[in-house]
């Protein structure tokens, strides 16, 4: 077990962070930087992915994010042809957002790269690994 009281080993497990989610992201930063944009418009193409016909209101809370923060970001999203903004059937006032083909392309080439590293990383560390893996960042996501 490591001893996170030692100064040591906090250094060390931090830079094992950092630089894991260097590695993590580097692929999918230049993917984004070809089409100037950053790793705010990942995370939006990737919960609409994940969470099709995902509501404005419910990108915001699982992105932690004010409306102000998401709005450009989202806006340039649409300006691309990259997602689409529809009204709900149920409530006209409620948008609803998903990605078009060229989106869903687009995620899925930002997706396939980490994909395919954490396949690397985790076929490399084993079973029990991946699992005290998972079970860090779903403390760390629920510390937050």
């Amino acid at each position: 077990m490591l001893d996170l009281k030692n100064p040591i080993a906090q250094q060390e497990a931090m830079q094992a962070f950092f630089f894991g989610y260097q590695a993590f992201t580097a692929k999918a930063d230049e993917i984004l930087e070809r089409r100037g944009l950053s790793r705010v418009h990942q995370r939006i193409v990737f919960f609409i992915a994940r969470y099709p016909a995902l509501s404005v209101k419910e990108l915001l809370e699982l992105l932690g994010v004010s409306k102000q923060a998401l709005n450009i970001p989202l806006r340039q999203l649409q300006e691309m042809h990259l997602v689409s903004s529809v009204a709900s059937e149920t409530d006209k006032r409620k948008r609803l957002l998903q990605l078009s083909a060229e989106g869903q392309r687009f995620e899925q080439s930002l997706r396939r790269e980490q994909v395919k590293l954490l396949q690397r990383a985790f076929s490399e560390a084993g079973e029990a690994a991946v699992a005290g893996w998972l079970a860090v960042n779903q403390a760390l996501s629920a510390a937050n």
